[in-house]
């Protein structure tokens, strides 16, 4: 290793190429900063290359190949031989799709000045780092700096993920062919979202979770249509219940779970698969040389403008305290920059949406109808189900229903969620009514194209005033 000399100047060195770093970086070269941007790996970070994108390729692939078997109440009719999947000409596929967006990632960093390096940073001091990449040693002094540097799956220290038996969310998405079974560690969104889709491609899927049911993090009601759904796939569901040990024995994943229900059992299938949870990548990157804290579980503290207790230091993304999600890492790597560009900007916004790519999907902003009266408010809701809606019938979709919450007293909306095939692209309209602090009436007075699922949210809206069209108005 060789130690340069002479350190290279730049306004802003960003650490992390993810979705955060690369937005700040691009927002940064926009406002006529220099830019130095280091990525260890491949830009787009884990999101693009190996959570996010992947994922969701192998969920709409495995949703296509299920949905073969509805055809025929349709009228379409398949030849009788069996269908299958190549799991080595998906990968291709998916490697494609990588590929495409990690070029032009590559072109807008160029187009907007920024200076893409490879390697491993570290902080020298609170104005320097120093970049290991190919053997060499670079040193850079900067003005301000913007961490970025993501976070990894979490695996207990009695499992050892080897990518072949053990798998982790990133290695599941590097198999040739699909398990005949797996048994999955955590119900939380990763593991639903990736269970699915591999029983829906044909695994016998077994999913271990500790608390008392899937998908703890999201509001109850919410979660019933996708319970449902897992058990039509086969999927063996155990809750309250913990991995004590991993082996692999003769070529199986043998796994000791314990319940207070069942007791100890031996679960065993061909493969494994650890989704409990995410931790940052804070450790190595040299933050006490910068002087920036972290947490006992090494988030960095950010105000809303995304600066650490360092005012020149910012951090975004799933290094921070907050939800590990790709935008929200995206809109703080905007903000930070913005900041540094002189701009006003902040975090303002408690409206950070979910999305969860289960069967169906769900999606949601704001606040459930739990929270909203722990809060104090008093509340009024309104549902409208998918059963009663043309589109929904018209294309199979019918699973599911649209929800908003709204403060009784101003008829502001509260919280705006959906249950459906198409939730993702849904809950747009009712991140824009939060932000926008609109009233139910704002909803239910705009005219939705017909038939659309978004006629949902018009429903759910005209519901909670007593005048729904489509169903009984309670």
């Amino acid at each position: 290793m060789v130690v340069g000399e002479v350190a290279v100047e730049t306004d802003v060195i960003i650490i992390g190429g993810g979705p955060g770093g690369y937005a700040a970086a691009i927002r940064l070269g926009q406002l006529g900063k220099s830019v130095v941007l280091v990525e260890k790996d491949k830009i787009g970070g884990v999101c693009l290359n190996r959570g996010c994108i992947p994922s969701k390729a192998l969920i709409h692939t495995a949703d296509q190949f299920h949905r073969l078997n509805d055809l025929g109440k349709m009228g379409i009719r398949l030849s009788q031989e069996r269908t299958t999947m190549d799991f080595n000409i998906w990968q291709d596929w998916k490697e494609g799709i990588i590929s495409q967006l990690n070029q032009g990632i590559a072109h807008l960093c160029k187009e907007n000045g920024v200076t893409v390096v490879k390697g491993q940073a570290t902080f020298l001091s609170d104005d320097r780092i120093g970049v290991e990449t190919d053997g060499d040693f670079e040193t850079y002094k900067f003005e301000q700096a913007i961490i970025a540097t993501g976070s990894r799956p979490f695996v207990p220290s009695f499992i050892k993920v080897d990518g072949e038996y053990i798998l982790d969310s990133t290695t599941s998405l590097q198999l040739q062919e699909v398990p005949s079974s797996l048994s999955i560690i955590g119900g939380g969104y990763i593991g639903i979202e990736l269970g699915m889709a591999f029983a829906k491609l044909g695994a016998k899927v077994t999913i271990i979770e500790m608390a008392d049911r899937i998908l703890p993090q999201v509001a109850e009601n919410l979660v019933k249509e996708v319970s449902r759904n897992a058990k039509k796939l086969g999927m063996t569901i155990k809750t309250s219940a913990k991995v004590e040990k991993a082996s692999v024995v003769d070529g199986q994943v043998h796994l000791h779970v314990s319940s207070e229900k069942h007791g100890t059992e031996v679960v065993v299938s061909e493969k494994a698969m650890v989704t409990i949870g995410r931790i940052p990548n804070t450790e190595e990157i040299g933050l006490s040389r910068a002087g920036v804290t972290m947490d006992e579980k090494g988030h960095i503290a950010v105000d809303m403008e995304c600066r650490t207790n360092v005012p020149h230091i910012f951090a975004i993304g799933d290094i921070t305290p907050g939800p590990a999600l790709a935008h929200r890492a995206s809109k703080q790597g905007i903000v930070a920059a913005e900041v540094i560009g002189g701009l006003p900007s902040a975090m303002d916004s408690a409206f950070v949406p979910y999305v969860i790519f289960s069967e169906p999907q769900i999606a949601g902003v704001g606040l459930s109808r739990e929270e909203a009266e722990q809060q104090g408010y008093s509340v009024k809701s309104g549902k409208f189900p998918f059963s009663a809606n043309g589109r929904a019938l018209a294309t199979n979709e019918t699973e599911g229903f649209a929800e908003v919450i709204v403060d009784a007293k101003s008829h502001i909306l509260l919280g705006m969620h959906m249950v459906c095939a198409d939730a993702s692209n849904l809950i747009g309209e009712g991140i824009l009514a939060l932000e926008l602090s609109a009233r139910v009436e704002d909803i239910a007075l705009s005219i939705h194209p017909h038939p659309t699922l978004t006629e949902g949210w018009m429903e759910a809206a005209e519901a909670v005033l007593g005048h729904a069209i489509h169903i009984v108005n309670k």
